[in-house]
């Protein structure tokens, strides 16, 4: 990764210098979600071709941003993991997802979603003011597989869980109706008549779970600036 420089005193054009390079935001999502082989990230990245991907990871490991780590025998393998530095950039991540989810459109079915990138989602948008004393399991799915995330609500906000205590229902749908389910953008009605999408225990609870997340995703016409009322922005 060739490195460009803007020659500025400034940390905002430091940070652009090492983060700004395409792929590279969306190589570190994937190292937040856990260590990860290289076939594993030309698998959860689409479009990205082996070259380009080593040329960035070898730049964010120049940078100290990335680093290397054998695993032992018997599934030996190289994996790339975050260091100390690259997990500081958690709180920015968080805050450019919650600034991009204005754009999301879950009607664009074509688009390529990972179940486990869920888990940024609940981190990016989980309330800190008191919530409903729900406690949910959402099993997110794709082509690529599942995912398990439990989450519960209460006067201290949304936090993810991890202990094995029932929960009051679980729901497991593709991934983009279970983040339309958390925006509110679809009612729980319209996402239990869903092919593909099966609920268990209190299921009217999770009507509840919008009230969880601060979260709100817009279609595609909401999007365009021509339908936004006058003196608005999209």
């Amino acid at each position: 990764m060739e490195r460009f420089r803007y020659d500025q005193f400034c940390p905002l054009a430091r940070a652009t210098e090492i983060l700004g390079h395409r792929w590279v935001m969306l190589i570190l999502r994937e190292l937040f979600v856990g260590p990860q082989r290289f076939s594993d990230l030309r698998r959860r990245l689409p479009g990205l071709s082996s070259s380009v991907l080593a040329d960035r990871l070898l730049g964010l490991e120049r940078q100290g941003v990335v680093e290397r780590r054998e695993i032992a025998p018997p599934t030996a393998a190289t994996v790339y993991e975050l260091t100390t530095d690259g997990r500081a950039l958690e709180p920015a991540l968080i805050a450019l997802s919650r600034w991009g989810a204005r754009f999301l459109d879950p009607a664009k079915s074509d688009e390529h979603a990972e179940p486990d990138w869920m888990g940024l989602a609940i981190a990016a948008f989980a309330r800190s003011d008191a919530t409903p004393a729900h406690r949910f399991e959402l099993l997110p799915f794709s082509e690529n597989g599942e995912a398990v995330l439990r989450v519960a609500g209460g006067p201290e906000g949304t936090h993810v869980i991890r202990d094995e205590l029932p929960v009051d229902a679980s729901i497991r749908a593709p991934v983009k109706v279970v983040m339309a389910l958390m925006s509110g953008l679809l009612s729980l009605e319209e996402v239990l008549a869903t092919e593909g999408v099966r609920a268990e225990g209190d299921v009217e609870s999770l009507a509840d779970l919008p009230r969880l997340f601060e979260m709100e995703l817009r279609t595609r016409e909401t999007n365009h600036p021509q339908n936004q009322p006058k003196g608005t922005s999209p």
